[in-house]
């Protein structure tokens, strides 16, 4: 299969054209317009909203292949795939091929939008030249927000390559000739950026903005400032940004585990940061999409007629539901994977699995019927949408399905890591922290928390979502849990080489950064 999502990129950054929209909705959908710079009136201060809203379209047009990339490498997610994609599939087992275009994909299309975020920032300096002083700490908020959106960016970016470029701006020739940034570095910068950012951001939580619902507040940056200390094992830094969410009383987990990846959870009271799409409810409109389908089961019995089925290409792990089933979990088990006859089989020659729970079956609570299909065993439920709530008349699997980025019991998680890791904290033990978030999936309190506990609870609660096992596994080299079902991982295969085209257009890039 051809990466259906494949525009061209150029390898060396260059200015891409403003993004220009003609109106501020409550999803960010209807903006495909685009103007030269040039045609812009920079005394019409109102329209420097078009830039955010352009700003907000940029972040949610991920490729299909940078969630799954970012992902695959963790021991709660397999490749699928069967048959297609090979280099994918080997990526999951820590063979890398620097030539393979999702690597090189990830790259061009993650710095392509930190570019274009950078000129969406110039566009509205420009306004600012010619705003009052009210319009001008509007333009400072709208600034603040894009660069978390572009900080976001750098974050992942740096936790797939380590060392790589700080870009902020629309020309980037100087800060390339510069070299890259360590690591170390970059989460640095993303917390100072961060630091400057959050005075200026909304104090509300995305869902109680009125101008753009589910836009970044300053507990979106407060997040990502504790997700870069955590990057750095700065775990007091990590407590404090995290107690400042926890303090804040706004935040609160959505009580049903498993709506809260479907339509009834969206910018729900737990959301700190979501990528949002929509058909407006529509059969006949436009619809702003993200490609759901490699997520989803190659074959299905949907309960509504004609729904699309997926393609296969991401398989929660055997040992993710072993480790599930061994905890008597049921509603974040249930949530997270969808099953095979087939794979219920291969589960079951395991004689520890023989009986299994009644959930444990071929057909969701909303009727949807998953049958066998040869790319995998079982598909990812955080990433499925029941086919009766898609919209009338649309067919594309998970059509109109917000994409969570953060959400608050991963802050609550990571609070707690870091108090069992020496931090202090404020306002909650780690053992409360914890148990809110397993009393809300029906698992009892525990007391006493441990680091380790707190590890095994983010593997329950936060499987299969963008990565953060892998991630956390790497940080603490516990290199034994990603050596599974056959794989050896090794600490030369933490990071990605860097793409071999990028190498060769980017001599201060250096050598690739891990073995192939």
């Amino acid at each position: 299969m051809k990466n259906s999502n494949n525009p061209v990129y150029k390898i060396v950054f260059v200015l891409i054209a403003i993004l220009f929209v003609q109106s501020c909705s409550d999803k960010f959908e209807d903006r495909e317009g685009q103007l030269n710079a040039d045609d812009l009136d920079y005394t019409a201060t109102e329209d420097m909203v078009q830039a955010l809203i352009g700003s907000y379209y940029v972040i949610a047009t991920r490729g299909w292949e940078e969630p799954l990339l970012l992902s695959v490498r963790g021991d709660d997610v397999n490749a699928g795939g069967l048959g297609d994609q090979q280099p994918f599939a080997d990526t999951d087992n820590f063979v890398y091929d620097q030539g393979y275009w999702m690597y090189n994909s990830l790259w061009n299309v993650h710095y392509g939008d930190i570019v274009e975020l950078n000129t969406q920032i110039a566009l509205i300096e420009n306004f600012k030249d010619f705003a009052d002083e009210s319009e001008k700490a509007t333009a400072d908020q709208y600034i603040a927000e894009i660069k978390v959106m572009r900080a976001w960016l750098h974050f992942n970016l740096a936790r797939v390559w380590s060392d790589v470029f700080i870009i902020e701006s629309t020309q980037p020739d100087a800060e390339i000739a510069n070299g890259p940034a360590t690591k170390q570095e970059m989460m640095q910068y993303i917390s100072d950026q961060m630091e400057e950012a959050i005075p200026v951001l909304p104090n509300l939580r995305p869902n109680e903005r009125t101008d753009i619902p589910g836009g970044v507040t300053r507990y979106t940056a407060y997040a990502l400032k504790a997700m870069a200390h955590m990057e750095m094992e700065d775990y007091q830094g990590m407590a404090d940004a995290c107690a400042a969410i926890i303090n804040s009383n706004k935040f609160s987990l959505y009580p049903d585990f498993y709506s809260l990846f479907k339509k009834p959870g969206e910018l729900s009271d737990e959301s700190l940061f979501e990528l949002q799409f929509s058909d407006y409810g529509s059969s006949t409109s436009d619809e702003f999409y993200h490609l759901y389908a490699p997520f989803g089961p190659q074959g299905w019995t949907p309960a509504r007629e004609n729904a699309s089925d997926g393609w296969g290409f991401y398989e929660p792990s055997m040992k993710f539901i072993k480790f599930m089933l061994d905890r008597d979990e049921a509603v974040r088990l249930e949530t997270s994977v969808l099953w095979t006859d087939r794979g219920i089989a291969e589960l079951q020659t395991d004689p520890n699995y023989a009986t299994l729970p009644s959930f444990v079956n071929n057909t969701t609570r909303d009727g949807d019927v998953i049958n066998d299909y040869a790319r995998a065993l079982f598909a990812s439920g955080k990433h499925y949408l029941p086919s009766v709530q898609l919209t009338n008349q649309r067919n594309n699997y998970g059509g109109g399905k917000n994409m969570i980025v953060m959400r608050y019991a991963e802050i609550l998680l990571m609070y707690a890591e870091a108090l069992t890791r020496g931090a202090s904290g404020s306002g909650m033990t780690a053992d409360q922290a914890v148990n809110l978030v397993r009393n809300r999936a029906g698992m009892p309190s525990l007391s006493g928390v441990s680091s380790s506990d707190v590890m095994d609870e983010k593997f329950a609660e936060l499987g299969m979502e963008w990565g953060i096992r892998y991630y956390d596994m790497i940080r603490l080299d516990n290199y034994s849990e990603l050596s599974y079902d056959g794989r050896t991982f090794t600490a030369n295969k933490e990071l990605l080489p860097y793409p071999q085209a990028q190498l060769d257009a980017l001599p201060t890039l250096g050598g690739g950064s891990s073995d192939d």
